[in-house]
């Protein structure tokens, strides 16, 4: 009898399913550390001319074992010739980056096309020899988790887990470097070499995730989880926990549905996996989710709408936002003839004077009252300190006298 999703995900659906299910989740964890650094540092899309670069050092290390009288298949030999490739074509990036006048992206196309061109040429050229093994070198193509065996599994999450130690170790001079790297020039901090180490994780990432994922979607691995978790935070260090727990949710559930569905390609799985994490995140996330947004808005209008009707009222003016009305009606601010009560006129009354202090403040410090979150939608008291707010109803109390005070400091 088929195991069902549920046998798949806690890892009692068999011993090759279950390593293959371990790999790719190590593989996901990995590559969400990783993509963090790549996507702050504005560098995602060379993780593409990486796995694209990574296609003739495969094709070449199968030739090249095969001249040895090895097995052409050896997962050692292909992710190393990957490494060399990947890494040259990562140096032919930054030569013409550097050298030339075309700019990253050219480069990365450049390097993208002549690569993957010359690996499609090397593996049709294997596919006309005789021997044996050359037709499981497609699945780096698009991945096949399922042919995953133990001493490959344990390859891919031995690398993972360097590829996160490290990352740790050099977290603080990854995020200086991402988010400040003139900062981190003028400390003594040399920006080429810790580049260079942030470029040799990445390509340690693709290198393992051929395998699983594939050479075309393996930088769907990198990029989409980093991409998510920055819905929920702003900070690097919690970015870089929520990117690896996507990046391994996405792995294994995408691995489990594979394993479930064996029609269906694994890296696509994982892919889609993960693309429906980052929709979730998208919507979801309280720091910058779509839903979350929506709210933020609909709660300021709503707040400033009261505040203008009662405002209003208390003038004598017409107040025609029938919504607001029935608010404050609700909440006893107002009669159901549209007449203050005794609490909406307190209100009122408190409105007026934050209003007025709100304006002082504004003509005395203008940079900070631009700069002051929340300005004039909350209490002044709950915003300002207390000594500013003693300054600033003296200097409104002598404006109403008729005094000339100077501009408190």
């Amino acid at each position: 009898m088929a195991p069902d999703l549920i046998d798949i995900l806690t890892f009692r659906a068999g011993y090759n399913t279950t390593v293959v299910v371990i790999g790719a989740t190590l593989l996901g964890v990995g590559g969400g550390v990783t993509g963090v650094f790549a996507l702050l540092r504005r560098r995602a899309l060379i993780s593409d001319a990486i796995s694209h670069a990574t296609l003739p050092g495969v094709a070449g290390a199968f030739l090249v074992a095969l001249a040895l009288g090895l097995d052409g298949r050896n997962m050692a030999a292909l992710l190393l010739g990957a490494c060399l490739s990947g890494a040259l074509g990562v140096l032919a990036v930054q030569w013409m980056r550097d050298h030339t006048r075309l700019p990253e992206d050219a480069a990365i196309g450049t390097v993208l096309s002549v690569f993957f061109g010359l690996g499609i040429v090397l593996l049709s050229y294997i596919q006309t020899l005789s021997a044996a093994g050359q037709a499981g070198l497609e699945g780096y193509l698009l991945g096949s988790t399922a042919s995953m065996l133990r001493h490959e599994a344990e390859l891919i999450g031995i690398a993972a887990a360097v590829v996160v130690v490290l990352a740790l170790l050099f977290l603080k001079e990854f995020g200086l470097v991402c988010f400040d790297p003139d900062y981190a020039a003028a400390r003594g901090w040399s920006i080429a070499r810790i580049d260079l180490l942030m470029m040799a994780l990445l390509l340690t990432v693709v290198a393992i995730g051929l395998k699983t994922v594939g050479l075309i979607l393996i930088i769907a691995l990198v990029i989409i989880p980093p991409v998510a978790a920055r819905f929920w935070t702003e900070r690097l260090g919690p970015m870089v926990a929520i990117s690896a727990l996507i990046g391994g949710l996405a792995c294994w559930l995408g691995a489990a549905l594979s394993a479930l569905w064996p029609d269906l390609p694994s890296g696509a799985m994982i892919v889609l996996t993960g693309s429906a994490l980052f929709v979730l995140s998208l919507l979801l996330a309280p720091a910058r989710g779509l839903l979350a947004n929506a709210t933020r808005q609909l709660h300021f209008r709503l707040l400033v709408g009261q505040r203008q009707v009662l405002l209003a009222v208390a003038a004598g003016r017409p107040a025609p936002d029938p919504l607001a009305r029935r608010l404050l009606t609700g909440r006893g601010l107002l009669t159901s003839d549209g007449g203050l009560t005794d609490a909406g006129r307190q209100a009122a009354a408190r409105l007026r004077r934050d209003q007025a202090l709100w304006d002082r403040y504004l003509a005395d410090h203008p940079a900070e009252a631009l700069l002051t979150r929340a300005w004039a939608l909350h209490p002044i008291e709950r915003v300002l300190p207390a000594d500013v707010v003693a300054e600033l109803e003296r200097r409104v109390a002598g404006d109403a006298a008729g005094g000339e005070p100077t501009p408190c400091r």
